[in-house]
């Protein structure tokens, strides 16, 4: 071998080394994205199979709040909390001396009024007999009966305050008007009240009401006299009701208007029960609609979207829904989908536009019908909800 052909051999083989050595350092390929298996559904009208329910709470039709009409200490409270009382019966009492005491001077006020009117009527009698003997004046006859009418509107002023001394002591008792049951206790003895602050509250009996809210966008829907299916909550007994008023404004902190439903009396639920109230003017029990698992959805920038699977391509597009309200577990489309569409109901946030999927196939299934052959194969197993 020459020396030309030694050199020429040795650039060969660097030449080779160098190739190699650039091979080794270059990136390697990114590896292709894994076909992803989702689970669809295909869009199809379905039933609303759910009411709107609201939490509501019996309530007496008419609850008063019970007061001493004058001003004193409480000697005694007879009532207590969840007492059935009776027209009449006694509630709790004043301590009665102030007030008898102020009756006593009434009547002694009476008494010295009544003593001056027979003087003034005695002086009128004689200075008439005067007059007739034309002994005085006309003009004294007349001051003397002018001071006995003073005297009787004096006796008569005594005895209307004697009259209302006399009520007041009597006012020393707070009775019951009328019977129900006792509902709060606001008031212990010892204390001192003011004329007309509430003492007891009492519930009448009679007529029962079961008081629930509901948002401002139903409340025009409910009217006064509709029928309301109401259940309750321990017992699960259901109950028929009928609207009897909707409030004229929204609660300044809730934002809702109360709802009152009038109940049979006799077979309602005791006092402060929680029941259920299903309004038959909310109801779409049996309408048709659309509806998807909630899996399905995802937020898509400022509103809700799907995913849309296009069969022949296998591939997905974003696709914005509106969504009306929740059956259950699921969630009703106002509008965005139409029957027949395919929606990826399971793995929705790894997914991007354009990617290509695959159908994921249930083993448990497959293996049910290779155990089966006489069945016809379903060609993908898509959910028609």
């Amino acid at each position: 071998m020459t020396a030309s052909t030694s050199r020429s051999v040795f650039r060969l083989a660097c030449l080779s080394l160098a190739a190699l050595a650039l091979a080794g350092c270059s990136r390697p390929p990114p590896p292709e994205e894994p076909l992803r298996a989702v689970k669809v559904v295909q869009v199809g009208a379905s039933t609303y199979d759910t009411e709107p329910e609201f939490s509501a709470e019996v309530k007496a039709r008419v609850e008063s709040r019970l007061g001493f009409r004058v001003a004193g200490k409480i000697a005694r409270r007879q009532a207590e909390l969840g007492q059935h009382v009776k027209a009449g019966q006694v509630l709790a009492q004043l301590d009665p001396q102030d007030l008898k005491l102020a009756a006593e001077g009434a009547r002694a006020q009476q008494a010295a009024a009544l003593t001056n009117r027979d003087l003034a009527l005695a002086d009128l009698k004689r200075y008439r007999e005067l007059r007739n003997q034309n002994f005085i004046s006309g003009a004294d006859l007349e001051r003397r009966e002018s001071t006995y009418k003073a005297a009787q509107a004096q006796l008569e002023q005594a005895q209307a305050q004697l009259s209302v001394q006399g009520n007041q002591a009597n006012y020393a008792n707070l009775v019951a008007d009328v019977p129900g049951i006792v509902t709060a206790i606001e008031a212990e003895p010892g204390q001192v009240v003011a004329a007309g602050a509430p003492v007891v509250r009492i519930a009448q009996d009679g007529a029962r009401d079961v008081v629930f809210s509901v948002p401002e966008d139903r409340a025009s829907l409910v009217k006064p006299g509709s029928p309301v299916k109401v259940r309750g909550w321990s017992s699960n007994e259901a109950f028929d009701g009928t609207v009897r008023e909707v409030a004229a404004s929204a609660d300044a902190v809730t934002r809702t208007y109360g709802v009152k439903v009038s109940i049979d009396a006799a077979t309602a639920p005791p006092l402060g029960a929680t029941v259920y109230a299903r309004p038959k003017a909310l109801s779409r029990n049996g309408a048709q609609v659309i509806k998807l698992p909630t899996s399905a959805l995802r937020q898509d920038g400022a509103g809700t979207a799907v995913w849309v699977l296009d069969p022949a391509s296998l591939t997905v597009r974003s696709q914005p829904v509106q969504v009306a309200t929740a059956d259950g577990n699921d969630a009703v489309i106002a509008s965005g989908l139409t029957p027949g569409m395919m929606v990826v109901a399971a793995g929705v946030h790894v997914l991007q536009p354009g990617q290509k999927v695959s159908i994921y196939r249930d083993k448990n299934a497959l293996l049910q019908q290779q155990q089966a052959p006489a069945q016809p194969a379903a060609a993908a197993p898509v959910a028609q909800r």
